[in-house]
């Protein structure tokens, strides 16, 4: 159920590779090092239930810190490295970190200034120096590798943005038990699922700041396989990794699948991708096209589920479903009963769109800090129903079809950008008089997000204002969540209390012009 548990195995067989810089962790050195730093924060009075906070690019290390906290009982939020400085604070200091922990790799997002996070008593830093942070080598060297009595199971609290741009922590009860007894969620559900075990050679092209490839990596090592780490996705990269390492199965964000499907045919055809046994996506809806073209060219090895960071409920769809159901995102009961009911909370027939709900046994997480947004995403009559806010309905066969999704959010290569966090800076601007953001479609992204900005009186549109615009909005966001255009419009729909009728700006994208 965690590393350690392979070491008397197969000490000297690799629990991850980072084919970027030829680094690779063996399940002794994986077990010994996470051991060493477990240590090391139990060294600074750290205990069950405390949190540690991580802001790392694809390093091997990641691992190594993130099963520290799952053998000490801690909470880890790994943090976002793309984040501007404030924001990756805000989450750092938002999740109660008493320890942070960076890769030199991430340091344009972390803030050195002594006070920027109050909560925080230690920083340590690998990969280079800080100003202010401890050497992580030789925090790990100031401790051995004598067995712990005592491991119970520590948990991730990641964070999943709101629609007013503020991410909030999804908090889940921590197990109970030691983490060699007990397995975590993933490995539990996903690992029986798809057939992960010690031969399983896993391939992560996305950071390990999401939800989906860090946990997975976690189920990969949990199961004594082997995890083939990314730095950074690059289509034909991937192919050939596939072909160098015969990875057996994978996980992918849509945009990715596009990606390589524009490859030309004799790139494509250069790379033998028949040892994979299971490629799983998710995050983002793939076109019924997109999943159509994988499937015949790697084969019925397509797997799809839909889940969210909260851990709400999960459906799931193999090849041969998805060609039969076309556009559907899975038949629940696996993992939670899909609800759909309308405003009021009334439960809907089959076929009726409405919001969608999942009834499980009993409330899986709570928003760190947020009772309110816990209640918000709680049915008002059944308190085991949670939902992500995500607009669909039910067929026959109770598979489920996504119409829509939580408040106009816009997924953009697999990644949820919310557009008020723009729309609060352009606001902002003395030449907008009024400002929405949405997302448009985009063949290799699925969404790209426009600005669509109702000027002040005197200002006219022209190149030069909106580049003045995306210049202003890009100073104050990280770059992938702000515009990547802007239009021009004399007014913006809004009700006569003032509230935008954003679907009806949203319309006009989807809608062929006449």
């Amino acid at each position: 159920m965690y590393p350690g548990n392979f070491v008397s195995v197969s000490p000297d067989k690799p629990a991850i590779v980072r084919p970027a810089t030829g680094e690779s962790l063996t399940y002794r050195q994986l077990d010994e090092n996470s051991l060493r730093f477990a240590k090391y924060l139990r060294s600074l009075g750290l205990e069950r239930g405390d949190h540690i906070a991580l802001i790392s690019n694809n390093d091997l290390r990641v691992m190594e810190v993130y099963w520290a906290a799952l053998r000490t009982g801690l909470y880890i939020t790994v943090v976002n490295w793309h984040l501007t400085t404030a924001e990756a604070a805000y989450v750092v200091n938002d999740c109660g970190a008493k320890v942070l922990i960076a890769s030199a790799g991430a340091a344009e997002s972390i803030d050195l200034a002594p006070d920027a996070y109050p909560g925080v008593t230690h920083r340590v830093v690998f990969g280079s120096e800080l100003p202010g942070f401890d050497d992580y080598a030789q925090a790990l060297d100031r401790f051995d590798t004598t067995p712990l009595d005592d491991q119970p199971r520590g948990q991730d609290m990641l964070y999943s943005s709101g629609t007013t741009g503020r991410p909030k922590g999804i908090e889940p009860k921590l197990p109970e038990g030691q983490v060699q007894d007990i397995p975590d969620t993933y490995t539990a559900v996903f690992a029986p699922m798809y057939g992960f075990d010690a031969d399983t050679v896993y391939l992560c092209p996305a950071p390990l700041y999401h939800a989906a490839p860090l946990r997975f990596c976690g189920t990969i090592q949990s199961v004594g396989g082997t995890v083939i780490l990314m730095d950074r996705f690059d289509a034909e990269e991937a192919l050939a990794l596939i072909d160098r390492y015969r990875v057996t199965a994978s996980q992918w964000v849509p945009t990715m699948f596009v990606r390589m499907l524009k490859l030309p045919e004799d790139v494509r055809a250069k790379y033998d991708v028949s040892s994979m046994k299971v490629a799983i996506h998710a995050a983002a809806p793939c076109p019924p096209e997109i999943k159509r073209a994988m499937i015949e060219w790697w084969g019925p090895v397509i797997n799809e589920y839909y889940a969210s960071t909260e851990g709400s409920g999960a459906t799931f769809i193999d090849s041969a479903q998805a060609l039969a159901h076309p556009g559907s995102v899975g038949r629940d009961g696996a993992m939670g009963r899909v609800r759909i009911c309308d405003d009021t909370g009334e439960e809907l027939p089959i076929g009726a769109t409405g919001t969608v709900w999942w009834e499980r046994d009993e409330r899986p997480f709570e928003y760190h800090n947020d009772p309110q947004k816990t209640e918000e995403a709680t049915h008002p009559a059944h308190p085991t129903w949670t939902t992500s806010g995500d607009i669909g309905y039910l067929d026959e066969d109770r598979f489920l079809y996504l119409t829509d999704r939580a408040a106009f959010t816009i997924i953009s290569g697999g990644v949820n950008i919310y557009p008020q966090e723009s729309e609060n800076v352009l606001t902002l601007h003395p030449k907008v008089y009024d400002v929405a953001v949405v997302g448009v479609p985009n063949d290799e992204m699925g969404e790209e997000v426009k600005a669509v900005v109702q000027l002040a009186d005197g200002v006219e549109p022209s190149p030069e204002v909106e580049q003045e615009l995306l210049d202003y909005v890009r100073e104050r966001v990280s770059r992938f969540k702000a515009p990547r255009s802007i239009d021009f419009s004399d007014d913006l729909p809004r009700t006569p209390t003032g509230k935008l009728v954003k679907h009806k700006l949203r319309a006009r994208y989807l809608s062929p012009a006449p």
